[in-house]
Formats: structure tokens, sequence, C-alpha cells
């Protein structure tokens, strides 16, 4: 049987693309291998919105050279650097056979068919992403988490960000067929959904129907079954207060929520165009907080940008003291050719972008560690993801706040919810024994 590898980089929309395309591949009968020597077919799914990420698929295309020269494997690129490249990739790795953009996955085999036929020597699907893309099944590899997009491409053109040029602009899918997506995977005994999109609480806004995030977030709450929900990521200028109440009227919904943050200086929020004051943004944490007790809040934070003073770096780091985000992914800024923020004056120095993100990620280990301490000798649901990586006598799992447990217990219990008393806190992990 011929084989097919899938390299992924980048975020939750790029892994549920390429459970996708593992679909796609094992219904034209190609066996998955992690191993990409062994590999007949080896796609690529790439990112772009650092500019470090080109350094990184540079060097695994000049790997893959030496693998297609011994095996004559095909090699294929996807995602957002393969829709921003287009064929400019081939002239610099002629070794690549096929490129095509997040929109046209599902011509993965006329491109294979046309390779493999030597009709076309080269096939690159860059499309415009202006449709919704076709509905594809997934083959994930998770027992328990299924994922499901629900918007494509984004229109807030957020100055930092290179998505909007490479996604296209804001699509919703229609709610019967998500909700068609929900049913099925709860039917096949996965326990978390996660709702993605560049901008999921945006949801709906180019219909004309009424459907609107809070009402897609209901209606997936009615689908029979033990499950919970998440979704990633939404914008804090579109989390309304109807959203709110769902959520708090809702168990199914996982009590974790992303907020990107980006920084706490409402200067440079206006420079990054994010539509939402350092004010503005406390201001609705705190009435999530206050709606949804127990809530964990997580945040996107980017030190650095362009034009950023040390006062600006104050704001951010005295939202963070006031609002003891659960968890932080942190950033220094990048300049991305092709947006707004890479054409900005007063870039800052390297040496002062990467002192500030130590003193920044140095404050939120205290808070994440003092949000830790407070499940100490609390009993919490735990979705079981499986043995641990370091210790298979262990297994993990996740809360419905996204705190990993650590905790003694059988493997067939992977993919089921039991209660955990915790009785020893770490600043990322819990640790604890399974009780009744």
């Amino acid at each position: 049987m011929k084989k097919a590898s899938i390299i992924t980089y980048g975020c939750q929309m790029n892994v549920n693309e390429s459970a996708k395309m593992s679909n796609i591949f094992q219904n034209l009968g190609y066996e998955m291998t992690d191993n990409i020597e062994e590999a007949d077919l080896i796609f690529l799914n790439t990112c772009t919105v650092r500019e470090g990420a080109a350094t990184q698929i540079y060097g695994k295309l000049g790997e893959l050279k030496h693998i297609k020269a011994a095996r004559g494997t095909i090699i294929g690129v996807t995602g957002c650097f393969a829709q921003e490249q287009g064929r400019e990739l081939l002239k610099k790795f002629p070794q690549i056979d096929i490129i095509m953009g997040n929109q046209n996955i599902g011509r993965i085999p006329q491109a294979i068919d046309e390779i493999e036929t030597k009709s076309e020597k080269h096939v690159v699907y860059t499309d415009c992403e202006d449709n919704l893309p076709p509905r594809l099944d997934a083959a994930f590899d998770s027992k328990k988490t299924a994922s499901i997009s629900i918007t494509y491409g984004c229109n807030n053109f957020c100055t930092y960000c290179i998505v909007p040029y490479v996604r296209g602009r804001e699509r919703s899918v229609p709610l019967a067929e998500i909700i068609h997506d929900v049913k099925k995977y709860v039917t096949k005994g996965y326990k978390e959904i996660i709702l993605l999109g560049q901008n999921v609480n945006s949801y709906g806004k180019d219909f004309k129907n009424g459907d609107n995030f809070a009402k897609l977030l209901r209606e997936i709450c009615k689908v029979e079954g033990d499950f919970i929900v998440r979704f990633i990521s939404p914008h804090p200028r579109d989390f309304t207060d109807e959203v709110i109440e769902v959520i708090a009227e809702n168990e199914k919904i996982a009590r974790s929520l992303h907020l990107p943050l980006q920084s706490g200086s409402t200067r440079i929020l206006k420079a990054m165009n994010r539509g939402y004051t350092k004010e503005q943004y406390i201001a609705l944490a705190e009435k999530i907080k206050e709606r949804i007790p127990g809530v964990a809040l997580t945040a996107d934070i980017i030190v650095g940008f362009p034009g950023e003073t040390e006062e600006d770096f104050q704001d951010t780091l005295d939202v963070v003291k006031k609002l003891q985000f659960e968890n932080c992914f942190m950033f220094m800024y990048s300049i991305r050719k092709g947006t707004k923020a890479a054409t900005i004056e007063n870039q800052i120095d390297e040496d002062i972008k990467k002192e500030r993100l130590q003193r920044l990620i140095s404050l939120q280990n205290r808070c994440a560690l003092a949000e830790s301490e407070t499940y100490l000798n609390k009993t919490v649901r735990v979705l079981v993801e499986g043995e641990s990586k370091k210790n298979k006598d262990v297994l993990t799992g996740r809360t419905g706040t996204n705190k990993v447990v650590l905790f003694k217990g059988d493997k067939e219990l992977e993919g089921t919810f039991v209660n955990v008393k915790i009785n020893e806190c770490k600043t990322w992990t819990l640790y604890g024994d399974i009780v009744d």
C-alpha cells in the first residue's frame, strides 16, 4: 500500500484542514505515516502568520528534495504560505509537484492524478478565496476531539496580520450544515467539539436570516449527547451580551474562553486596528467573569509592536495583573511583509522586545500558578485524553477550563469524562486522583 504523510504548521484551522486531507488520502488508498522517509506522497500544510514560518518551510522543502530523488515521492504544499506564494515557490523549489491554497484541498485527487499520469509537470491551484470551500469529511488524529470550521476568512484587517490577504474575506457556513456535522461527530463518539474561525463570534454577519453566533451555540447545545463545546478565536469587539448569556446558561459550553488582547495600551490597540480600548477590554473580561463563575480566560499578547514605549508595555503588564489570565500566548512582534504594520516607522529593537517578553512571561507564570492553586482540594470533571507521554501509568486530561490534569487510571478511560480530586498544583499542570 502506498503511504502518505502530512506535516502541519500553524493554527487549529490548519490542523482541521490536515484532518480533511488525511481523509482524502485514505480514500485514495494511501496509508498514513509519520515517517516521511517511507512516504510516497508528502504534503506540507503551511502557515504564514509570522515571517519566521518561511524559514521552517524552506528548510523542510530542502530536506524533501532528497526523499523525492530517492523515492520519486510526490511533494505538495498547501495552506496560507502556498496561497501567498503560488507559482513563485516553484522558482526556488522545482521539486514541488502540487501547490494549492486553503480553499482548494478538495481538488487534491485531481491534482495527484495529473501528476501521476504526467499530464502536468506541476499543478497549481490558488483560486480566489471568495466562496465557501466544499464541506469535506475529516479523519482526526484524536479519538475524543473533532473540529468544525464555522467561518472562513477575516474582515478585520489588523495591521500586523496577513490572514485576510491569504484566506480572503469572511464567509459563514450555513447553520444547518454545522449542526449536521456536530450531530455526526457526537454520534461517532467525539466528546469535544471545537468551533473554528479567524473570528468565530462574528459568525452570521454575512447572513440576512438572523442567524448569529449566539443562535448557533444555542442550537449546538440542543444536540443530544454528553460532550463539551469550545470555540477559537473570538474577537473582543464582537463578544455580545447575548453570547455571554448563552454560555452562562449552557453547561455544554466549556468554561474556558480565549479573548485575544494583543496589547494593553489603547494607543497601540488603535495602531493595530483592534477596535477596542484597554478599558473596554477590561470591562468585557470582568463582565464575563461576573456572569460566568469559574470561567478561565486566556489571551494572545504581542510585545514590541512598532512604536511601543515602556509606558505602553506597562499598560499591558497592568492588564495581565488585573485580570489574572489562566494562560497567555505571548509573542514578539515580527514584521510581516504585505501588512500595514510593516511600513510603520519606529520598529522596536530586537533586544528590547526580548527583554519585555521575558518580563511578561515571568509575570504571567506567577499569575498562572496563582490560578492553578485555586483548584487545590477541589473535584473537577476531566475529559481523559490518554496516557501521559512521560509515564504510561499516568493518564492526562483537561478540565472544562482547559487545565491539564495528570492522574492514575486505566487507559481504557480515554475519551470519557471522570471526576478528579486535585491534590497538587503546579504552574501549568494539576495532579489528582479519580473519585466517584
